[in-house]
């Protein structure tokens, strides 16, 4: 195992500093990272794929942990200290420079299975979280998504209909994947610190609801969330056929979309969808 020297050195000998404007946040508990990269099991020998790696700190306790990473970073600043950290791992690091919402992961990584761990930049962290959780095909390349979000979307993501986070998140983490909270983490452990506490969300694909179409659900949840105060009868009738869809599986259209079960907006998608 490469003996590293700490990341505050690291960033301090590249002049570095977290960015506003890519919304970076770089973490340097070394034990806080290393219980991060164990969240989804061994990964010794596995391929894992990181959006937003910085300097390198989850990096360096994912490649600790054994895995070969692929890290897509925007940030020409970190490549250094992020070369650095490929010649302590030889044949374990590869990292690409460009912007993850633009580039192709399962190509990237080989089409081969592969598991994300991420403290993703908060800018653009509900983008590539709804990416990833979207396609008609199922299941996809990634085995689990182990992420880092505002603590505010993380609850959204595990939030159930009796809950007031509950909403289209929630419904497209859940409908075909277990989605759950696995780690607090205190704003204080960041440098610099964010405004807001964080967590880690813990997410594994499970079997496909059989006849629903992954765009119509999608579709579905953005019109009946869009309008979250309005009821369903008014939410969704710009989706065609969908109130009728509410009557013939027993919804009542009066309610609205924060009363629904993932369940049930896979029951109207399967009708919409036939």
């Amino acid at each position: 195992m490469a003996d590293l020297p700490p990341l505050r050195e690291v960033i301090a000998r590249h002049g570095l500093s977290a960015s506003k404007a890519l919304g970076q946040n770089f973490l340097f508990d070394e034990q806080l990272l290393d219980r991060i990269a164990a969240i989804p099991g061994d990964l010794a020998g596995k391929k894992v794929l990181e959006v937003g790696p910085g300097p390198g700190g989850l990096t360096r306790a994912l490649l600790r942990a054994g895995a070969e990473v692929t890290a897509i970073e925007m940030d020409s600043r970190c490549l250094p200290a992020l070369a650095e950290l490929g010649e302590a791992f030889p044949g374990k690091l590869k990292v690409i420079q460009g912007d993850a919402l633009k580039l192709d992961h399962a190509e990237i990584m080989g089409g081969e299975p592969f598991a994300v761990l991420s403290n993703l930049p908060y800018n653009v962290g509900t983008a590539l979280f709804v990416r990833w959780l979207g396609g008609e095909s199922w299941p996809p390349l990634w085995t689990s998504l182990t992420l880092m979000f505002q603590q505010e979307v993380a609850q959204r993501i595990a939030a159930t209909p009796d809950n007031s986070a509950y909403g289209r998140l929630g419904v497209l983490a859940q409908w075909r994947s277990a989605a759950k909270m696995a780690m607090k983490v205190h704003r204080s452990a960041f440098t610099p610190p964010p405004k807001v506490m964080s967590a880690i969300v813990h997410v594994e694909p499970r079997e496909m609801p059989e006849g629903v179409s992954a765009r119509m659900l999608e579709r579905l949840t953005e019109a009946a969330f869009g309008q979250r105060r309005k009821m369903l009868r008014q939410s969704l009738k710009g989706v065609p056929g969908a109130v009728e869809a509410l009557e013939q599986v027993g919804i009542d259209s009066q309610r609205r979309a924060e009363t629904l079960s993932v369940d049930d907006f896979v029951k109207l998608a399967r009708i919409l969808s036939a």
